[in-house]
C-alpha cells in the first residue's frame, strides 16, 4: 500500500524527462563531409548501447518518486497477555483410595482412577465431551503433590501439562502398611511452599495462586495440622479448594481376584472429615465441595474451572516496512530498499557517462 499516492502524479512527468535525454543524445554530433555515398557502415556496440544511461536516470527518477509515495508492505501481529494461575494438585492416594465406589463407562474403579482421569481433562481439556465443558488450563502453572502418611512433590509447577498429567496417571495407591496413612497437613503445606518458592519472573505472570486437595479420609500421619498449613496458606494468600472423594460410611473395597476375573469385595467403614476440610477452604476463601461419583466430580472441576478463570488479552497491530528505506521479501527474493536501487543507478550512469559512454561536449 502506499502511504501518499498523489506523488505518483510526478510520473506523468517521465516521458517528458525521457524525450529530453534521447534528443540531447542525438544531437551531440560533429559534421563532417563525406565523397561516399550510400556508404553504411555497421554501429559499434558502444553506439548500440548508448540507451542505457538515458534508461538509468528514468528508471532512478521512477524509484525516487515511488519513494515519495512511501510503499509500505504491512504484516498483522496479534500479541497475547495472559495473567495464568499457578495450581497446585495435591492428591491423596492412601490405602484407603482402594475403595470401589465410582464408575467410569459402567465399570467400578477405585476412587484414584477416577480422580486421575477428571483431572487429567481438567489440566488438559475435555476433548471428547460435546459441550468442551473444559477448555484446559493452557497458560497456568500446574504442579503435582501426592501424599499417604508422608506428602511427596511428583512434579514442579509447569507448564509441560502432557509431561504433570503422565505422572499423575503413573501415581499408585500405597500398598505398604509403614507408607499407609493421611498426612493432609504435611501435604498443604508443601503444596504452600512449591506455589510461594516461584521466581520474580513467574510471579508476575501469575494472577493467583490455587490449591485443589483431593482426600477421602481425615488426618492421621504427618507433622502439620491441617488448620496451620491452612493458615499459612491464607498468610500467602494462597486459596484451597477441598474435595472430599467418596461415600461416607461403609464402601466396597476388593479383597483379591478370582481366577475368572472376578473381583472379590468386602465392605469397611470409612469416614471424611468434613469439618476440617470446610474450614480449611473458609479460611483461605476456598471452597469445599463433596464428591460422591465420576459426575459430580466432573462438575466440581467445572465450577473450579469458572470460579478460577485465566485473563487473556489480545493486542493486534501491523508491522509496516518501508520499502523506500528497508529490505523486503517478494516472491521469495530480498529487494533492496528503493533509494538505494536509485541512488546505485545514479551512481553507474555517472561512472559510465565518465568512461565507456563518455562523449565530447
Amino acid at each position: 500500500m502506499l502511504q501518499h499516492p498523489w506523488f505518483l502524479l510526478l510520473l506523468a512527468f517521465l516521458p517528458l524527462i525521457a524525450w529530453r535525454l534521447w534528443s540531447n543524445r542525438r544531437r551531440r554530433h560533429v559534421a563532417y563531409s563525406s565523397a561516399a555515398s550510400n556508404w553504411h557502415v555497421r554501429p559499434s556496440w558502444r553506439q548500440r548501447l548508448m540507451w542505457i544511461p538515458a534508461a538509468m536516470t528514468v528508471l532512478a527518477t521512477s524509484l525516487m518518486i515511488l519513494s515519495l509515495a512511501r510503499p509500505r508492505i504491512g504484516r498483522d501481529q496479534t500479541i497475547v497477555y495472559s495473567e495464568g494461575i499457578a495450581i497446585e494438585l495435591v492428591v491423596d492416594r492412601s490405602g484407603s483410595m482402594q475403595a470401589l465406589d465410582f464408575k467410569i463407562d459402567g465399570a467400578h474403579v477405585d476412587r484414584l482412577t477416577a480422580i486421575k482421569q477428571v483431572a487429567s481433562k481438567f489440566v488438559l481439556g475435555d476433548e471428547d465431551s460435546d459441550g468442551g465443558t473444559l477448555p484446559g488450563r493452557i497458560s497456568d502453572l500446574v504442579g503435582l503433590v501426592a501424599f499417604a502418611g508422608y506428602a511427596d512433590a511428583l512434579t514442579p509447577l509447569t507448564l509441560d501439562h502432557g509431561f504433570l498429567v503422565d505422572q499423575l496417571k503413573r501415581t499408585q495407591i500405597v500398598r505398604r502398611r509403614d507408607e499407609d496413612g493421611t498426612a493432609i497437613g504435611d501435604a498443604i503445606a508443601l503444596a504452600v511452599d512449591k506455589l510461594s518458592t516461584l521466581d520474580e519472573r513467574q510471579t508476575q505472570e501469575v494472577k493467583s495462586k490455587v490449591i485443589i486437595l483431593l482426600t477421602d479420609g481425615e488426618n492421621t500421619a504427618g507433622e502439620i495440622e491441617p488448620m496451620q498449613a491452612a493458615e499459612l496458606a491464607a498468610t500467602m494468600g494462597i486459596k484451597i479448594y477441598t474435595i472430599g472423594v467418596g461415600t461416607k460410611g461403609r464402601a466396597p473395597f476388593p479383597v483379591r481376584r478370582t481366577r475368572s476375573g472376578q473381583i472379590l469385595v468386602q465392605y469397611e467403614f470409612v469416614n471424611i472429615d468434613e469439618k476440617t476440610l470446610r474450614a480449611i477452604a473458609e479460611a483461605t476463601d476456598g471452597k469445599y465441595f463433596r464428591a460422591t461419583d465420576t459426575s459430580s466430580l466432573e462438575s466440581i472441576y467445572e465450577e473450579i474451572d469458572q470460579l478460577e478463570k485465566t485473563k487473556v488479552e489480545t493486542e493486534q497491530f501491523v508491522d509496516y516496512k518501508e520499502m523506500a528505506i528497508q529490505s523486503t521479501r517478494l516472491g521469495g527474493y530480498r529487494v533492496p530498499p528503493l533509494l538505494l536501487i536509485a541512488l546505485c543507478l545514479v551512481a553507474a550512469r555517472v561512472v559510465l557517462n565518465h568512461t565507456i559512454f563518455r562523449q565530447l561536449g
